[in-house]
């Protein structure tokens, strides 16, 4: 990639981070077209960007682009769901199909279960099992496959009823696996909770509330607001590598588990006021960040600790041309948020996905660990 890759824009209202520079060069030297971070700590706000906004121009990303979020979707959901349940309008441990009858789901389903990636039901994007096994979901997955339907539109319950369609991975409550499938249908159950949309529940309860005129429920709109960078795809075709570019697609293909577009002002904003306890009662907001014992997953949040001590809270997101990142924590006061873009080099995705560890790791040790130590465990 170009020497024009490598420019660094940073609009600091705190000291310049060298190593957050540098960091950021990383990111692109590795193989992003694109990244804009976000930090707020004890040194104030910093916000860099390096790379392209589009491949061919010279343009940096904006730093305060729209960028679509992927599965940092969940947490905005499970805020939403906890927020329903701190009103009385759910029972978190109450069956889903209490208010999702239509389905037929095993009444052991909670609602509880459903946020935590507890209740077993496959996953409507697909499945690996762990002999290595890949199980297609139902919607196009990779590939001119997925390129072929980019801008398809599927109904929620459509979504829901191809994972039904598929054996459970294991009994309700049983073990931890994250299937989108269980954010599907937490979207769907604000919607039968509360006889608005999801989209109607957001604005009244998180967005209106917090200022988040930056973020939005798209629906099936592949549209995405401007100033933003472009994603990139790219996948071998009939022999030949192909990259499309994938700005505009139809996020009904993932609905409420991964459809949200935002800014990284705005998950800042989200995240801080969400763990420094104005969005939820202390005892939701402590369910929700109590961690499963397999993979630290609370209720829509990932809880992680780091080699010295310390924890921090994340859920990060990424799908074709796309990645996101939402770090804080536990009080909300020292954030990490921002956006990738992928530049379709040609990498499959076991690689992409390696490539999305390593300068994630890159970042939250500069963050949270001062630069000299990593998190104990890997994250998701």
């Amino acid at each position: 990639m170009g020497d024009f890759l490598h420019t660094i824009e940073n609009t600091a209202a705190a000291p310049d981070r060298p190593e957050l520079r540098k960091a950021l060069q990383e990111i692109v030297d590795s193989g992003f077209a694109g990244v804009q971070v976000r930090v707020h700590d004890e040194q104030g706000q910093w916000v860099g960007a390096a790379g392209v906004r589009k491949l061919g121009e010279a343009a940096k990303p904006p730093t305060d682009g729209h960028f679509r979020i992927g599965s940092i979707t969940k947490t905005f959901i499970a805020t939403l769901v906890l927020q329903l349940v701190a009103e009385g309008r759910i029972g978190l441990d109450a069956p889903a199909d209490d208010y999702l009858p239509e389905f037929g789901l095993d009444r052991r389903i909670t609602v509880r279960m459903l946020l935590q990636h507890t209740s077993g039901l496959f996953s409507f994007t697909g499945e690996v099992y762990e002999d290595g096994t890949v199980v297609p979901g139902g919607v196009p997955g990779v590939g001119k496959e997925w390129a072929d339907n980019q801008f398809r539109t599927y109904r929620p319950e459509e979504l829901v009823r191809l994972a039904l369609a598929k054996p459970a991975r294991f009994e309700p409550g049983a073990d931890w696996n994250y299937s989108n499938t269980n954010y599907v249908l937490a979207g769907l159950l604000v919607e039968k909770a509360t006889g608005r949309s999801c989209a109607e529940e957001m604005q009244r309860l998180i967005l209106g509330p917090l200022g988040l005129t930056g973020t939005v429920l798209p629906g099936a709109s592949p549209e995405i607001p401007r100033p933003h960078a472009h994603g990139y795809y790219g996948f071998e075709d009939a022999g030949r590598w192909k990259v499309i570019d994938t700005t505009r697609f139809n996020p009904s293909w993932i609905s409420s588990a991964g459809d949200m577009i935002s800014t990284s002002r705005d998950l800042h904003t989200f995240f801080s006021a969400l763990m420094s306890g104005r969005l939820l009662p202390a005892p939701l907001l402590a369910e929700m960040c109590t961690p499963h014992p397999k993979m630290g997953y609370g209720l829509g949040v990932f809880v992680e600790e780091t080699d010295g001590g310390g924890t921090i809270l994340q859920h990060n997101g990424g799908f074709w041309g796309w990645a996101s990142l939402m770090y804080s924590t536990p009080d909300g006061r020292r954030t990490l948020t921002g956006s990738l873009t992928f530049g379709g080099a040609e990498l499959g995705w076991a690689a992409l996905a390696a490539v999305f560890e390593k300068v994630k790791q890159r970042l939250v040790t500069e963050v949270f660990c001062g630069g000299q130590t990593g998190l104990a465990q890997p994250t998701d």
